[in-house]
């Protein structure tokens, strides 16, 4: 008997590959160096499957200019689902239960989650708490007090497990459930002062990252936890926040995403609250209380039971103030802030253009444009070159 004999040629098509295959080649494909989530998924529309995406992405480098490019090997995606077993992790795919469908409403949403924890919660609506790291007593004292009572009212409290505002939410929400958001690995405890309340948020609510396990967090990688945040969100209330933070880049990116962006007022001298009050100043709602937010959402769900709203005139009764009549102003000026983003970067890309030509091309007035600039120079989405040039940053 010949070796033709024992393995006959056929001519029908080679079997599709399994779901666990897929998973598996998807799961390397986003782990392959310069694959970032708009490339693994316009790889994944042109080639079908995550298999023919990995054979062709070599091809793609070289047409790309990189020479010597090499996928992810196998051993790497191996040895992280061994960590993730270990460390108690499970894996959450885009498009299956329970991936948040707000969270997949979003472009850039990851495709794979790294969860410790209780799943359940994910179906559950949720608002994020951000603030400060050298938060002051009075602002930690606000976000447990936001996190009790909105935790009471239904919503799961998420933010970024971050010392200082973050840690006061997450742990006045622990009983009913809370989610936090890691900028490295799902098993790394960073900042290590928080290792024992990350213990106790995964045994009643759930700690999520979309990087990989083991991984040590980085500077770069708050920015891209911090979408996350708001994307798993109804809306996101700052607490504090200095004029430059990371918590405003969240209330961007929430801008972004289409939630509501709500900030608590402070004291002008107070650089903690610098950032809240501009965020007030161009139209965020201001909170003094839970019931501030459940109002802000109440066009789209009715209030919980435990925190009634109160009737405009009870409202000014406690504060001795009367109500300004509500004419959706300041909602429109934070939006409008959030289109013009959008319309600067969609014309902007890796080739220098001049500040003046995008000025002409968007038909805004350059008053806009500049402090737009800046916001986005700031959040490193487009760099300044000399000449007065602007790229997209890459």
């Amino acid at each position: 008997m010949t070796d033709k004999d024992l393995h006959p040629s056929s001519t029908h098509p080679p079997l599709p590959p399994t779901p666990e295959d897929e998973q598996f080649a998807r799961l390397r494909l986003l782990r392959s160096r310069r694959v970032g989530i708009s490339t693994y998924k316009r790889l994944l529309a042109e080639h079908g499957t995550a298999q023919n995406a990995l054979a062709a992405l070599p091809q793609v480098a070289r047409a790309a200019g990189v020479s010597g490019y090499e996928i992810c090997p196998e051993d790497v995606v191996r040895a992280e689902l061994r960590a993730g077993r270990a460390a108690g992790a499970r894996l959450l795919i885009n498009g299956t239960p329970p991936y948040p469908a707000a969270l997949a409403e979003l472009d850039d949403a990851p495709p794979f989650l790294w969860m410790i924890g209780q799943a359940e919660i994910l179906s559950r609506p949720m608002i994020s708490l951000v603030g400060a790291r050298n938060a002051s007593s009075l602002g930690t004292r606000m976000a447990k007090s936001l996190a009790k009572d909105l935790s009471k009212a239904g919503y799961v409290v998420v933010s970024g497990l971050a010392r200082g505002i973050d840690a006061a939410a997450h742990h006045a929400a622990l009983e009913s459930g809370t989610i936090a958001v890691q900028a490295g690995g799902v098993d790394v405890m960073y900042p290590a002062e928080n290792t024992e309340l990350a213990g106790l948020i995964a045994k009643t609510g759930l700690r999520l990252s979309e990087q990989p396990m083991g991984l040590q967090p980085m500077a770069r990688h708050f920015p891209a936890r911090n979408r996350i945040i708001s994307g798993l969100s109804r809306a996101t209330v700052v607490v504090e926040a200095a004029g430059k933070s990371g918590s405003l880049i969240t209330a961007r990116d929430a801008l972004d995403q289409g939630r509501e962006v709500l900030a608590v007022p402070g004291h002008p001298f107070d650089a903690r609250a610098s950032g809240c009050n501009m965020l007030i100043r161009d139209g965020a709602v201001l909170v003094r209380s839970a019931a501030d937010v459940l109002e802000a959402l109440a066009p789209s769900l009715a209030a919980a039971p435990e925190l009634p709203l109160p009737a405009p005139d009870q409202q000014a009764a406690r504060t001795g103030t009367a109500l300004p009549p509500k004419t959706g102003k300041a909602k429109r000026g934070l939006k409008e802030t959030a289109s013009l983003h959008l319309q600067i970067l969609s014309r902007l890309g890796p080739s220098p253009m001049a500040e003046d030509q995008l000025i002409r091309d968007l038909q805004a007035p350059a008053g806009r444009v500049g402090p737009a600039l800046v916001d986005l120079e700031m959040d490193g989405q487009i760099t300044r070159r000399p000449g007065g040039l602007v790229t997209k940053a890459v």
